[in-house]
């Protein structure tokens, strides 16, 4: 009984991870990735659009993005987002594109952008614990009603925190990605 809550708990864990690693990969780091602007909100059509749903989104040179719209008309309300998103970026618009020229990275914003690194890191742990003491309660009430027997219950707890372990592991090995990527010159 205890290992089908463990069982449900998994993709919980799962959704964690997946959105932790979305979070880090909007994280600037010395290399351009579509990551940075692709779910920026820009007023098109009467309603906010992200620009991956209005742009193709590329990254010919290793610190620039170039945004090309599939409608011309769309180059203004991206621009506007982009001004409005992006510190210290200035986006360039040519003839049917937008190019971004990502400028290097100062040791001050590096110093930032570890420590933004850290706290969506922390906001990870503190999910994967949410759902280990979730799961927990469950198996607990579920041994007060007679449904699971008391060795089980303490069987259970070792097995959660052997996933959520499992789990930060993964979160923590992403983030030493991350670091290094944004202290790589």
């Amino acid at each position: 009984m205890y290992q089908d809550i463990i069982t449900d708990t998994k993709p919980e864990m799962e959704k964690t991870l997946d959105f932790f690693s979305k979070e880090i990969a909007k994280i600037r780091t010395g290399v351009a990735t579509p990551a940075l602007v692709e779910d920026v909100l820009c007023d098109a059509y009467g309603q906010k659009l992200p620009i991956k749903q209005l742009a193709a989104i590329s990254s010919p040179e290793r610190r620039q993005l170039l945004i090309q719209p599939w409608d011309p008309s769309c180059i203004e309300p991206i621009e506007r987002a982009l001004r409005g998103s992006l510190s210290g970026i200035s986006p360039i618009v040519e003839q049917n594109s937008i190019r971004l020229q990502l400028p290097q990275l100062t040791q001050e914003v590096r110093q930032v952008l570890f420590k933004i690194l850290g706290d969506k890191t922390e906001e990870a742990r503190k999910g994967f614990r949410k759902w280990r003491d979730e799961a927990w309660s469950r198996i607990q009430e579920s041994c007060r009603r007679g449904e699971i027997r008391e060795d089980d219950k303490f069987k259970g707890k070792e097995e959660l925190q052997k996933l959520v372990d499992e789990y930060i592991g993964k979160a923590e090995e992403l983030a030493n990605r991350k670091k290094n990527e944004i202290g790589t010159i």
